[in-house]
């Protein structure tokens, strides 16, 4: 049987067309899950505007059942993501999507701090398997000379998410008590929707490998599987062994470090991000519209971040110290946060600094899907996001205990800038392994 690792009958010249065929035919509809994932995880934020009066949820109360949402994550990401490694992506991606939906829906009826504990807790147990289910689906995709950028755009699902649901969710709350219900009530059902309808569509639209794509050639196919298989390869060779056991991933430096950088990440994304309207609210004193609006600023900035930054990072080939300027930049405009006395300041550098966060995020998975392979690849990056994102249950609550003790955010925002800039340092401990994934000239 002739080897198939790079079919001749398709040039290497044609590969940017059938990468563009691979982003218009998954990107935009795995954006669209991205986004609805983001909404039902940050729409908590919006609803603490009318929830915590009408429950009496202190702010420390919130801040823990925000945070909730991410120990559920950390517990399942790793199984979740050698279940969808045994099953394919469509049908376990379906299935979570419904679940998480129904979870989502259910937050509307809140009564006390631990039924919101709980739900927030499964709520993240369901989302545990999206994102890197998503990060290895494109692995799995997208040769590693597109990927940072792929999946960079694909990531612009988050902060875009914030440009669509700050305006959304601030009008959904102006419901007031429409059918027996309160706004934030609306919120939750009407955000919730969308992710059980979609869950259905994944079912059916989705092809779990390229060999199983009809809408593309035969001879596309042959190119996508060879030149994804040569890069396995390569990767293998390169860490110096064939097929790894996936459990050795845990003995790697690089994850942890990988997996500590991310950590600092989610610890100052989803701290501010979970607390914006909030912060916006304290600055402003605007209504719920407009508070809407005015914390959807800060997700353009990110959108632009992420994608400018992954765009030059797959042209140079470089990755760590994309990763590290960025969280640098988040670091210094979270000190300048901190010091703003002005809704006008205090968005403008809260923008700034998640522009900075959000950058890190394209060439920061580039990173470890440069060395790690086979079943390792699957539990690496679930292992590095379940990790990283206990940040996203520190941030938040470290944030509502600062607010809570000093009646203020600043010292919160003192913390994310260190933070961060421990992240910049973490980055550059990393040992990256000698290949070069330029786009081929």
């Amino acid at each position: 049987m002739a080897d198939s690792s790079k079919p001749e009958n398709l040039p290497e010249v044609f590969a940017p067309a059938v990468i563009g065929k691979l982003t218009r035919r998954l990107v935009p509809f795995l954006f669209l899950l991205y986004i609805v994932a983001y909404l039902d995880r940050i729409n908590v934020g919006f609803a603490k505007l009318q929830m915590s009066g009408q429950l009496h949820f202190s702010e420390q109360v919130y801040g823990l059942g925000a945070g909730m949402f991410f120990a559920g994550y950390f517990f399942f990401q790793v199984p979740s993501n050698l279940i969808l490694g045994r099953i394919g992506a469509r049908r376990w991606i379906s299935l979570l999507m419904i679940v998480w939906g129904i979870i989502s829906g259910s937050m509307m009826l809140l009564t006390t701090p631990r039924s919101f504990y709980l739900l927030r807790f499964l709520l993240g147990l369901a989302e545990a398997g999206f994102f890197p289910g998503m990060i290895l689906y494109l692995r799995g995709w997208f040769p590693a000379s597109a990927r940072a950028s792929t999946v960079a755009l694909f990531m612009t699902a988050g902060p875009l998410s914030g440009v669509i649901g700050g305006p959304l969710s601030g009008a959904i709350l102006t419901l007031g008590h429409s059918g027996a219900l309160a706004g934030w009530q609306w919120l939750f059902l009407l955000e919730a929707l969308p992710a059980v309808f979609l869950g259905i569509v994944v079912y059916f639209f989705l092809a779990d490998h390229p060999n199983d794509a009809p809408w593309l050639s035969v001879q596309e196919r042959e190119w996508l599987a060879g030149t994804l298989l040569e890069e396995e390869r390569a990767n293998s060779a390169a860490a110096g062994a064939g097929e790894t056991p996936w459990w050795r991933v845990f003995l790697d430096l690089r994850v942890w470090l990988l997996a500590l950088v991310y950590f600092c990440l989610a610890t100052s994304s989803y701290g501010v991000m979970l607390w914006l309207p909030s912060v916006v609210s304290h600055f402003s004193g605007r209504g719920t519209f407009v508070i809407g609006v005015l914390s959807a600023i800060p997700y353009v900035a990110a959108a632009v971040g992420m994608v400018v930054t992954g765009q030059h990072s797959d042209r140079t080939g470089e990755r760590r110290w994309h990763v590290a300027g960025c969280s640098l930049l988040a670091a210094a405009a979270f000190f300048l946060a901190a010091l703003s006395t002005s809704t006008v300041a205090v968005v403008a550098a809260i923008s700034l600094s998640v522009l900075g966060i959000n950058g890190m995020l394209g060439p920061f998975w580039a990173i470890p899907s440069s060395f790690l392979t086979g079943a390792t690849a699957s539990a690496g990056i679930a292992f590095i996001n379940s990790i990283g994102n206990l940040g996203g249950f520190f941030g938040p609550y470290i944030l509502g205990v600062a607010r809570t003790s000093s009646g203020n955010f600043s010292s919160g925002l003192f913390l994310l800038a260190a933070v961060m800039a421990t992240g910049a340092v973490l980055t550059l401990l990393v040992k990256m392994p000698e290949t070069d994934v330029r786009h081929p000239t």
